[in-house]
């Protein structure tokens, strides 16, 4: 699993894992939609990477046979998810009628506030449940204050 890079297990925990977020969601392609999909998911990172300087990373993958696809983020803490969902969530709708959303993983703590958020979210864009996975041992390599305040 990707996640591998940013926890090994066996570490003892750093407090910047305290505030690392992951965020994985995965969702099924409709059916004649994948072009346009990668099309509304080009301009979604592009978006991104212009408008949430503190993001760390944000990709979005297919699978071979273009029937699934995943969106994967790091954040150095919970607010630069919440300002993620903020910032992008406007366009999420556009998106809803290329995907039938499977699932969202939150790799952290978040908070009742956020988990709403991301149950409205996964509901949005399909029938989508939303684990929250604690972070048990691990490490960040990032610095603290490494990233601008929006």
């Amino acid at each position: 699993m990707i996640l591998a890079q940013a926890f090994s297990p066996g570490l003892q925990r750093e407090d910047d894992m305290d505030d690392f977020v992951a965020y994985l969601d995965t969702s099924e392609v409709r059916a004649g939609k994948l072009e346009e999909l990668k099309a509304a998911m080009a301009e979604l990172a592009a978006f991104v990477e212009q408008n949430e300087p503190r993001i760390i990373s944000y990709s979005v993958s297919f699978s071979e046979d273009g029937s699934t696809m995943s969106v994967l983020h790091f954040h150095p803490d919970l607010a630069s998810l919440e300002f993620h969902l903020k910032v992008a969530g406007p366009k999420f709708p556009p998106v809803a009628p290329l995907i039938k959303m499977k699932t969202i993983e939150i790799f952290g703590r978040p908070g009742e506030d956020l988990v709403a958020q991301l149950r409205e979210k996964a509901q949005l864009l399909g029938t989508g449940t939303v684990i929250i996975r604690d972070v048990h041992a691990g490490f960040a390599r990032f610095a603290r204050g490494q990233f601008p305040l929006p």
